[in-house]
């Protein structure tokens, strides 16, 4: 992985933690310092507590990031054609509340990523990702504390084309979420897969087996940093994706976003090409608290 990424990551991890810090006081004696970002806080106090807070949400909202950005390759001259647009969709639907064997609960997700070369002649898209799952969830919780959720989906993934363009694979996902507090969580999926697309058998030399999440918040929620770790064939080859992403408004959950990518896989139809580029451009994000 590009050192200069890793220091890009790493000032953006810290940079909004450290103003905050700040702007909120400089004595270390304050409640939200910096090192608070890692202790522990009690989300819920029982687990019927958490059963109703959960039951409670909105049955379909947001799942993943949705977003409309634009940027360069950094890996390559910038030109009308490598340099482009990205948007995603991503939504999910609980089918149940937590009625369900073992108190789990089942829903339903999908998924679309879309690389439009905005800026060549005609404005084509280059590629499109669809990825619709279904799965059962459920809330660990430890001395009646919400520790996190565990996930088991069965998802989808192809370009949706024919012949020597079609891309697709299969797989069962099943991915954690922890809460460490209200500013930090971590997430990580592991996936054990069916590879049928024919065009794409070393789907899995650049896509590998899992990849961890880390997500953290300021103390007023305004900065939000993403950083998506997903470890390839071969020790220490490692595709990033990192974010950074300012709200606009107390009132809204929209933010400004800019977006760094290193590695593969990005884009399903290229998945064995490497790039690097950055994007910036306009995000919905879910609720930070939300527990999928």
């Amino acid at each position: 992985m590009d050192r200069s990424l890793i220091y890009v990551s790493f000032v953006c991890l810290f940079t909004p933690l450290i103003l905050s810090a700040q702007t909120e006081n400089d004595s270390i004696h304050k409640k939200h310092d910096l090192l608070s970002i890692f202790k522990r806080e009690i989300i819920y106090n029982s687990e019927k507590e958490t059963l109703e807070a959960l039951d409670r949400t909105p049955a379909f909202g947001i799942y993943k990031d949705n977003y409309f950005i634009t940027g360069i390759p950094l890996n390559e001259k910038v030109t009308n054609s490598t340099a482009d647009a990205m948007f995603q969709v991503s939504i999910r639907h609980r089918l149940t509340k937590s009625i369900l064997p073992f108190k789990t609960f089942a829903y339903i997700t999908y998924t679309q990523k879309s690389f439009w070369n905005i800026y060549a002649e005609s404005s084509p898209f280059r590629d499109t990702n669809y990825n619709p799952g279904i799965g059962l969830a459920k809330s660990i919780l430890r001395g009646n504390q919400l520790l996190g959720t565990i996930f088991f989906q069965v998802k989808h993934e192809s370009n949706g084309k024919e012949k020597t363009d079609s891309r697709s694979w299969n797989y069962l996902s099943i991915a954690a979420k922890y809460y460490i507090n209200s500013r930090l969580n971590i997430s990580g999926e592991f996936w054990i897969p069916y590879v049928d697309g024919g065009n794409n058998k070393d789907l899995l030399d650049y896509k590998g087996l899992g990849q961890i999440n880390i997500n953290c918040v300021d103390n007023n929620q305004k900065w939000w940093f993403e950083i998506q770790l997903n470890q390839r064939k071969g020790f220490g080859n490692i595709n990033t994706v990192a974010s950074i992403a300012f709200k606009v408004s107390k009132s809204s959950n929209q933010y400004l976003f800019l977006r760094l990518q290193d590695g593969y896989g990005d884009s399903f139809q290229d998945y064995n090409r490497y790039s690097m580029n950055v994007r910036i451009g306009i995000c919905i994000k879910p609720n930070f608290y939300s527990i999928y």
